[in-house]
């Protein structure tokens, strides 16, 4: 995680750490503050918990979202004292919005079109969603900007020696995301022979081709989850509500789990004896498929 950390992100870079709430590199995002990156432009559909560490630390200039919450819980406590000081830039995008920006960045348009800001207040405070005459007909559609990060950090269960990555659960716009950005940092559960990649090809999610690193980092996504590996640690977004609305509070946590380690080992020696067992899942496998063998 170091080296890939310190080859693809530096100062001024826009790096997306996606995952719909769940596969959340907190891992990466960890060793990014650790190593001190400044004036980034983070992007991400649900920011969660993992930016509001990152803006906490002082590593963001920009944050370029859709929907600002802990989920479930409430505010992000650090995001919004940084804007409501001034320290941090902000572009908001509906959910659809960002999809649309992610796609046209992988498909290398010029932006994505769709109707769902019509009537919306967003494009009062967003300049960046703009409005085109239809040219197949009357009307008009609104229009979002492409999105092609410097770097898209990525989590999934399992990937191979040549960085082809699988996924299961809960997707997001992970796909999108890696093929938008110009680097692709993948961190996963486990490496697996490609043997066991090429048997069920239909989840390789992200092909090797376009992946720069692949990291091994098992529970990387903690406290976040990864559908048949561990669960979320509900308790600690919880307590993250009520931590992070002291800057102090804030401050000493960071001091103990993200400068206070020297890598994720470190982290999770740290946790209470037993925690990391109590979100392992029970089995539930999939129906056996039969993709057959021709020769």
């Amino acid at each position: 995680m170091r080296e890939a950390i310190d080859r693809y992100v530096q100062d001024g870079t826009t790096v997306a750490i996606e995952g719909f709430t769940a596969f959340i590199c907190f891992a990466a995002a960890h060793e990014i503050i650790r190593q001190g990156r400044r004036e980034l432009t983070l992007a991400r559909m649900t920011p969660d918990l993992v930016y509001d560490q990152m803006v906490a630390a002082g590593v963001a200039r920009k944050l370029i979202f859709s929907y600002l919450g802990n989920p479930g819980v409430g505010s992000l406590h650090c995001i919004r004292r940084a804007i409501e000081q001034g320290k941090l830039e902000i572009e908001e995008y509906s959910h659809f919005g960002m999809i649309g920006r992610y796609r046209a960045g992988a498909s290398r348009l010029p932006f994505f079109p769709l109707r769902s800001y019509l009537g919306s207040d967003l494009p009062r405070v967003n300049p960046r969603i703009r409005f085109v005459q239809n040219p197949y007909g009357e009307g008009q559609v609104a229009v979002v900007p492409p999105l092609r990060p410097d770097v898209a950090i990525l989590h999934a269960q399992r990937a191979d020696h040549q960085c082809n990555t699988q996924a299961w659960g809960i997707l997001g716009v992970q796909r999108e995301a890696a093929f938008a950005a110009d680097h692709v940092i993948v961190v996963v559960e486990e490496i697996v022979d490609t043997e066991v990649i090429r048997r069920d090809p239909n989840r390789t999610l992200i092909p090797g081709l376009i992946v720069d690193a692949v990291v091994h980092e098992p529970f990387g996504a903690h406290p976040s989850y990864v559908q048949g590996y561990y669960d979320r640690d509900n308790a600690f977004y919880r307590e993250w509500d009520a931590l992070s609305r002291d800057p102090d509070s804030v401050g000493a946590w960071l001091e103990s789990w993200v400068y206070g380690v020297q890598d994720r080992g470190e982290y999770l020696a740290k946790l209470s004896p037993g925690t990391l067992e109590r979100f392992r899942p029970s089995g539930r496998t999939s129906d056996r498929v039969d993709y057959g063998d021709y020769r």
